[in-house]
């Protein structure tokens, strides 16, 4: 069982952090989430938030809280300033809306109905009611989902003035460049278990070691970069060939080419990023 799981390898999110969770399809991100709000009932194990157990406090807890759902949204006719009035008058002592409204950048959004505003918009509009009642915890579920590239820095930017303001952000996420740059920390779930837990950095640099070694040639024969030194593969594609290796490779393939009259000018490395990792812990070949 999931709440199992994590009971045995568990982890802690610290006050003021940015926490991500990352897994497969049903990896049991969002069971997660959603048994932490008391939004659905744990099977087991021990579960705290502010101290206190969903299972009995989901009342006190939610009145502390914020959450984005993954499925999140609002009928189409409200208006900006409707939805914001209505979410904090549930909420006592809950923020001021209009400065709220301000805040997120939705003030000449005041009167556009949910359904005329733009992706950016409309999760401008689901941040600020997830802080309407100035939660000491926010919970984001796949906030960026089918937002296009410019929508999701807009995102980004929003969760990062969450943090500023003092608030703590868990996030589920299935991005690796959203992960990596956002986040302070990382759970890894893969099949309902907690697989790894540390910062990006930290996963990256703990779990590969492998460098690629990336440039373009003509030359046909390339078989000698089989023997180059800390070389562990080599792919080619047209002129464009990847070297696979670890430590110092790309020294010496650097050198290699030199000596076989290949001077590309494309030449450059790329390291292990969170994505190999990722796909390296989960056996997994598509997106989480």
């Amino acid at each position: 069982m999931l709440a199992d799981s994590l009971e045995r390898h568990g982890f802690q999110v610290e006050r003021g952090e940015i926490f991500g969770i990352l897994g497969p399809n049903g990896a049991g991100k969002t069971t997660v989430v959603e048994c932490l709000q008391g939004l659905r009932r744990a099977d087991g194990g021990s579960l705290r938030v502010l101290g206190l157990d969903p299972r009995d406090h989901a009342a006190e807890i939610r009145r502390r809280i914020g959450s984005q759902l993954q499925e999140s949204a609002l009928p189409d006719r409200i208006k900006v300033w409707e939805a914001l009035d209505l979410f904090s008058s549930v909420v006592p002592g809950g923020r001021d809306w209009a400065a709220a409204m301000e805040q997120w950048g939705l003030a000449s959004k005041r009167n556009a109905t949910f359904g005329s505003l733009s992706g950016g918009q409309r999760q401008r509009l689901f941040v600020a009611l997830a802080l309407v009642n100035d939660p000491e915890v926010v919970f984001l579920d796949e906030m960026t989902t089918g937002l296009d590239p410019a929508s999701r820095r807009v995102a980004w930017d929003l969760i990062r003035r969450m943090q500023d303001r003092g608030t703590t952000v868990v996030l589920v996420t299935h991005f690796m460049d959203e992960a990596e740059n956002l986040c302070d920390r990382l759970a890894i779930l893969n099949d309902k278990r907690l697989i790894a837990l540390d910062t990006p950095s930290g996963l990256i640099s703990g779990h590969t070691t492998t460098v690629r070694v990336l440039f373009s040639t003509d030359q046909t024969d390339l078989t000698w970069l089989d023997s180059v030194q800390h070389v562990t593969a080599v792919q080619r594609t047209g002129d464009h060939v990847k070297v696979e290796g670890t430590g110092p490779v790309l020294a010496f393939v650097a050198a290699a080419l030199v000596d076989h009259g290949i001077a590309p000018t494309d030449l450059r490395v790329k390291r292990a990023d969170l994505e190999d990792v990722y796909l390296a812990l989960t056996g997994t070949g598509g997106s989480a």
